[in-house]
């Protein structure tokens, strides 16, 4: 439901701080069965290392919602979903300004749309940008905001 709540949020940062920063995803449009699957975002007018942003990866499966999978944070700080931790690795390289995901044991379980997105590590300071659906009230406080994902590339397993 974090996700959830990320996702729902109107960033309230001035005007073009974030509407600069862009992500762009690379790696293979397939993956075998028990391969790893490795993707790339390059992150363009925005440091991975500037304190205002974390990095993280999500994946739609075909029929499902979004999943956290894991995030990396300004100071090389990384967090996993418990259902991805033990074959999850996120990585940054600084020097190209880009952060990697790699998933190990892939199976058919895995084929998903997968995405990077940037968040802020700003606070609580958004509002819903849509009515939850009825009933579905829980996870919509915020302890950041984010954009919705980013990157121009979808990579299915």
């Amino acid at each position: 439901m974090r996700l959830l709540g990320l996702l729902l949020c109107l960033v309230t940062a001035p005007q073009g701080v974030l509407s600069q920063v862009q992500l762009k995803e690379s790696g293979p449009g397939q993956v075998k069965p028990s391969q790893t699957l490795s993707l790339t975002c390059t992150v363009t007018g925005g440091s991975i290392t500037s304190s205002y942003y974390g990095w993280s990866w999500i994946r739609q499966t075909p029929g499902k919602g979004l999943e956290y999978i894991g995030s990396i944070a300004y100071s090389g700080s990384t967090y996993y979903s418990p259902s991805f931790k033990s074959r999850t690795s996120i990585s940054r390289d600084t020097s190209k300004n880009q952060f990697s995901l790699q998933l190990s044991s892939k199976t058919t379980e895995d084929t998903a749309v997968y995405y990077c997105a940037s968040d802020t590590v700003r606070g609580s300071q958004c509002e819903p940008r849509h009515k939850p659906p009825a009933g579905r009230q829980e996870g919509l406080g915020c302890s950041g905001c984010s954009r919705p994902p980013g990157g121009t590339q979808d990579h299915q397993l």
